[in-house]
């Protein structure tokens, strides 16, 4: 039998939020890509400080990064319920992984298009 959940307002809805926040991020931490896009961002924050780049250079790289690491948390996301919605493999069970990993390789480009701007303007000077 379903257990009833009591729904939590005002601010202990707010320090829930969090912390179902804070499980995410600790879970997302187990997966080596994310720990691998939290790299880039480091290393793209890096070349930013090196080159000099502007606080506008730097806050797009910031919001590409984090909606890169939504992405991946999605993706996570999805791959997890597929596994264990449809734990043989399927067409479909496939075509749904695959898609959202398209779709953090597509927000990995683009950020690694932008870095490389950049990069490029500030060295170069275009």
């Amino acid at each position: 039998m379903d257990r009833v959940v009591e729904k939590k307002r005002g601010l202990r809805h707010f320090f829930a939020a969090a912390s179902y926040s804070w499980g995410g991020f600790t879970r997302l931490l187990r997966e080596s890509a994310f720990r691998q896009e939290m790299l880039f961002f480091l290393v793209g924050v890096l070349l930013f400080a090196v080159i000099g780049a502007s606080l506008a250079e730097f806050l797009t790289l910031v919001i590409l990064c984090l909606l890169l690491f939504g992405f991946e948390a999605l993706n996570t996301a999805i791959e997890e319920l597929v596994d264990r919605i449809s734990p043989e493999i399927s067409a479909v069970g496939k075509n749904a992984k695959d898609l959202g990993s398209f779709a953090v390789l597509c927000l990995l480009v683009s950020t690694s298009l932008f870095i490389v701007f950049v990069i490029a303007r500030h060295l170069v000077g275009f």
